[in-house]
């Protein structure tokens, strides 16, 4: 099995990745603070592929311009995992190398496993964890959508023999279509004067009609109000695309937050929808999932 993104080949780990792997593991700031050691040799980085990369759903992380591994991800399924014990649940791990670090491979790389766990497995939810002072997997994790759960205090970390303070978060499958939405949203926005009288892309929606289509838009500013919100730009394309019904609904405003419908957008919404529209969710909140109904943001409509 191998899955692809943008950038990067998940694939299979071979006894040929051993000489790429330890070069990657026997830095001292990517295994401890993930609660394994340094990697020592070759041999011991070959050995970690046959006994501990063998998992049915363990990737290599490679890069598309050459294959070389420089990570690893896995959905840990039942019986590889402490954080759960059913069938239809599992728990996403990776790591990455430090030269690496801060170009958004690991995100990518865990919205591809995020999808194949619910879309592909049958997962309904999908566990993930940190150690404390692991800043970078915490916010991950955060962008990724997952909901804080619980903290513990005193964890055994076995490979290192030491005991640490462990962080646990969740995301269920439907939770997992708010991160597929922000996500969508999120590669169209692009902020950029068009010209002295137009600018686009400040904000950018994302739409998943009752089909499970996903629609994106931007808005556009301009003079003499001739511009339009990026909701209705998503609405307008997924009636160009043959749709007319609405589940759920996510705005990003230019500061990276959420917010709800102008006024027009919800007219539209209810005009497209009169008998149903109070069910449309909105998403107010990413990271904390905080929704409201458009029934909640227009209880009464003026007909």
């Amino acid at each position: 099995m191998t899955l692809q993104t943008n950038r990067l080949i998940l694939r299979k780990w071979t006894e040929q990745d051993a000489e790429a792997l330890f070069k990657q593991a026997s830095s001292p700031d990517v295994g401890p603070i993930a609660g394994w050691p340094v990697h020592k040799s070759v041999e011991e980085s070959k050995d970690v592929i046959k006994n501990v990369f063998c998992g049915k759903e363990c990737y290599a992380v490679c890069l598309k311009s050459d294959n070389v591994a420089i990570g690893c991800i896995e959905l840990k399924l039942k019986g590889c995992t402490d954080l759960t014990e059913e069938d239809d649940e599992c728990e996403l791990g990776y790591w990455i190398g430090k030269p690496f670090w801060g170009q958004g491979l690991i995100p990518e790389a865990a919205l591809e496993m995020l999808r194949r766990a619910f879309e592909d497995i049958g997962m309904k939810k999908v566990w993930c964890g940190y150690y404390d002072g692991n800043v970078k997997s915490k916010r991950v994790q955060e962008k990724l959508g997952f909901r804080y759960q619980w903290t513990t205090e005193n964890v055994d970390v076995p490979l290192l023999n030491e005991k640490r303070t462990g962080h646990v978060n969740c995301m269920a499958k439907e939770e997992w279509i708010w991160t597929k939405l922000y996500h969508a949203a999120k590669e169209v926005q692009n902020g950029r004067k068009i010209s002295d009288y137009v600018e686009a892309g400040e904000v950018a929606a994302a739409i998943l009609s009752a089909s499970g289509h996903i629609y994106t838009g931007i808005c556009v500013d301009t003079c003499s109000t001739l511009g339009i919100c990026a909701e209705r730009n998503a609405i307008f394309n997924m009636l160009t695309n043959g749709e007319q019904d609405i589940a759920k609904v996510i705005a990003i405003m230019p500061d990276g937050r959420q917010g709800a419908p102008c006024g027009a957008c919800r007219e539209l919404m209810v005009q497209l929808m009169p008998e149903t529209y109070k069910n449309i969710e909105i998403m107010l909140d990413y990271e904390s999932g905080r929704t409201m109904s458009l029934g909640e943001l227009t209880p009464e409509w003026w007909i």
